[in-house]
């Protein structure tokens, strides 16, 4: 039987599900309905009243058509289909009297508001409101939460929309906001003055109508007309969330989220949301030279001339970081690669099979998750690695899928078997009755911290095997977002970073500031900022963070993305594929490349699949050799979400994040 169900929205008939609501019927047939409650991705409130309109033949008032769905409505009386109205004068009239009840209260805050210019309650209050109102009593007042250090909070704007209690309940996982009172007591509040903690709070600002939940960070610093929009990619971590990056003038003032169904839905991590201000702090802005043990400043000629002069003659290795895009990451296996050296991105000593992309990429999408009848966990903290993933898998649990972790336990917002903290767990696996999870659609997720040891190869097998036991995909969860594209590129020694080290004289560290490098080599440091590995460094050659240039990034799930230039880099730093273009003139082996559309043709020829943007490409699965693993337990790949990578470090906000983090770790509850 057809769920299919015609109905007539102001004139128009058209054909939708009946499972729909009157609200997304009518965008269905290109009518806006305003709304403040309602929001597609939060379970329905229907308590704003805002998005009311009138079923003709229905009772003889208004409906909320949010809440109501096309299948709920009768037909006409010869089985016509039924009649909703949305700009008839009973709707109208309905639609002023919410707009003057919502005002009553309302401050003129307007001009000292930052949500000013892209706020739902100006723009609808200006096209369905009236100009003035009834009442002139007093405006009530209510104090100001203190949610921490992210969300700036003036409650006295709030409008009692509850999306943001919805958001941090169901989507975030945690318990610390709801509405307390009733009629003009009501408020939004947070239990025991508690402040939010989740990686994921920044996106109630977003969700929020008014001005009532705003940045702190971002606020009084900027008008949305004065800003340049950018539509990029966030690096912070594997997931490669679709992000719009806000510049003034040269500097970048806030970071927001695209939608993208197929990989962050609308949402972002707090660290992706907030880590601009670190993108000015510490940074590399002119090259450097070490002369008799100290950093000098130097210029371009003179620090390429001695890079190049180091490295003549000599054995050379390259390590490419976690932020590298993949025509630097490429950039630097011709050079290096040309002189006989060898090049390693699995910094982290990610036990990653050269070659076999269903093993180090995965056969899974993302969107696999929101279909899961049941998910393994394995090694991996999906809250702490990749955020808005875990509240995917969320989600899925919310939906009925059951979750299984092998590995620490930990707080993951949701409900799971536990099934395990290391590879005995994985062991199990192989001996148990996999009978229920046959011919449904399952998932298996490895993390970083199961590939890091001596073994992991033969974790990542077992994890195989086991998905090939239980039907599942296999999605690999990495917590680098130039991992991926720098495997596909071959940017990798047999033998790993060990390997590419071995009798090297001259170390090439494009960002990578997470290894140690032994004394004994001349290391030439490319990097935006003045992190780790800059303090080892030789010779420092300044390159642009991800918000100034563009690249090409590939996420978690395989899947290519491209990064745009939101704004330019600091002084005389350089986008970094230039810089080794640069370099490689000097070395008198010169790279085949004068633009970056060069690169990236050069680049295609060889890797094809990163031509298709935005499309995960299909990796056939070829299975590992089994071997026996170790005994330990797996360690977590991420010790502290928020101070990652060079930028979360050069951070203010992230070190107040982090520091409040650790401090809520130690707290001692009454109960102990």
């Amino acid at each position: 039987m057809s769920n299919l169900r015609k109905i007539n929205i102001d004139g128009t008939e058209i054909e939708v599900d009946g499972a729909m609501t009157l609200i997304q019927a009518c965008e269905e047939a290109g009518v806006e309905i305003p709304r403040f409650c309602y929001h597609e991705r939060l379970s329905i409130a229907g308590n704003c009243r805002m998005c009311l309109v009138e079923v003709v033949g229905g009772p003889p008032k208004p409906a909320a058509s949010c809440a109501m769905q096309v299948r709920d409505l009768r037909p006409g009386p010869e089985g016509q289909a039924p009649v909703v109205k949305t700009n008839s004068p009973m709707v109208k009239k309905a639609r002023e009297g919410v707009m003057e009840f919502m005002l009553i209260n309302h401050p003129l805050d307007c001009p000292i508001c930052d949500q000013g210019g892209e706020c739902d309650l100006q723009d609808q209050a200006m096209a369905y409101g009236i100009s003035g109102s009834r009442f002139t009593e007093a405006k009530r007042a209510v104090d100001d939460l203190d949610l921490g250090p992210l969300v700036s909070t003036t409650m006295t704007r709030c409008i009692s929309c509850t999306r943001c209690v919805r958001f941090t309940t169901e989507v975030a996982g945690i318990a610390q906001m709801g509405q307390t009172g009733r009629g003009e007591d009501a408020e939004i509040t947070s239990y025991l003055n508690q402040t939010l903690d989740s990686n994921l709070q920044g996106n109630i600002i977003d969700l929020c109508p008014v001005g009532a939940l705003t940045s702190k960070p971002y606020a009084f610093t900027a008008r949305p007309w004065e800003l340049t929009k950018t539509e990029t990619i966030d690096v912070m971590d594997a997931l490669g969330s679709n992000i719009r990056v806000d510049t003034k003038g040269r500097e970048v003032k806030r970071i927001m989220p695209r939608n993208n169904d197929g990989v962050n839905e609308e949402w972002i991590s707090d660290k992706s949301r907030f880590v601009w201000d670190g993108l000015r702090r510490q940074r590399l802005d002119r090259p450097y030279v070490r002369v008799d043990g100290k950093l000098k400043p130097a210029t371009w000629p003179e620090a390429l001339s001695a890079a190049a002069a180091a490295m003549k003659g000599k054995k050379v290795a390259g390590l490419i970081g976690d932020l590298v895009p993949v025509e630097a990451a490429y950039a630097l296996k011709q050079l290096v690669q040309g002189l006989g050296g060898n090049v390693e991105c699995r910094t982290d000593n990610a036990r990653l099979p050269i070659g076999n992309r269903a093993a180090y990429a995965g056969t899974a999408c993302i969107e696999d998750i929101d279909s899961a009848k049941a998910i393994m966990l394995i090694g991996t903290n999906p809250r702490e690695e990749a955020p808005v993933l875990n509240a995917r898998i969320r989600k899925a649990w919310a939906n009925g899928a059951k979750i299984g972790v092998v590995g620490p336990a930990a707080d993951l917002t949701y409900e799971y078997f536990h099934l395990g903290t290391g590879r005995e767990g994985l062991d199990a696996l192989h001996k148990a009755d996999h009978a229920d999870a046959l011919g449904k659609e399952t998932l298996v997720i490895v993390g970083q911290g199961a590939l890091r040891e001596a073994d992991g190869l033969a974790v990542l097998a077992n994890a195989q095997k086991f998905a090939a036991e239980t039907e599942s995909k296999l999605l690999v969860l990495h917590t680098a977002a130039s991992r991926v594209g720098a495997m596909d590129i071959g940017a990798v020694t047999t033998g790993g970073i060990e390997a590419a080290f071995d009798g090297a004289e001259v170390v090439y560290n494009l960002g990578a500031d997470e290894v140690s490098i032994d004394a004994g080599a001349f290391v030439i440091y490319q990097g935006s900022h003045g992190d780790r590995g800059a303090h080892r460094a030789d010779v420092i050659l300044p390159g642009a963070a991800y918000t100034e240039e563009n690249g090409l990034f590939v996420n978690t799930e395989g899947r290519p993305q491209l990064a745009m230039r939101a704004a330019f880099a600091p002084g005389e730093a350089k986008e970094n594929w230039a810089i080794l273009r640069a370099l490689s003139a000097e070395l008198d082996a010169k790279l085949a490349y004068d633009s970056l559309a060069q690169l990236r043709t050069a680049l295609i020829a060889e890797v094809p699949h990163l031509a298709k943007i935005d499309e995960v490409p299909v990796n056939e699965d070829a299975a590992l050799d089994v071997e026996p693993m170790g005994k330990a337990d797996f360690l977590p790949a991420v010790k502290d979400f928020y101070l990652t990578n060079p930028i979360a470090r050069a951070s203010e906000v992230m070190a107040e994040l982090s520091a409040a983090a650790k401090a809520r770790a130690g707290e001692k509850i009454a109960a102990e």
